[in-house]
């Protein structure tokens, strides 16, 4: 088993609710490149997110912390093991 396989299987459960479902579905190669861009702007956020509140030991800047790093990491995780079928799911609802 090659270490994408090992990853498919590990991330399993986020993959399954994207590759789900029947029919045609709209793809485009620049799909996946802007969601995987997209993971890495999430993540960004969330570094400067967790920058500004240990700065400001405001307790309430884990919420958007939480929000930006699961949203990067759901990016991450279709746009660079999702097949072609899950990146068009996140776009696009059919």
């Amino acid at each position: 088993m090659d270490m994408k396989e090992g990853m498919r299987k590990l991330c399993s459960p986020v993959l399954k609710m994207f590759e789900s479902g029947e029919g045609d579905y709209d793809y485009k190669s620049s799909y996946r490149t802007i969601l995987i861009v997209l993971g890495g702007l999430c993540f960004v956020i969330a570094s400067i997110s967790m920058m500004m509140t240990l700065a400001t030991g405001e307790a309430a800047g884990v919420i958007p912390i939480m929000l930006f790093l699961l949203t990067g990491l759901v990016c991450e995780i279709v746009g660079f093991l999702g097949s072609d079928r899950a990146v068009a799911r996140i776009w696009k609802r059919r």
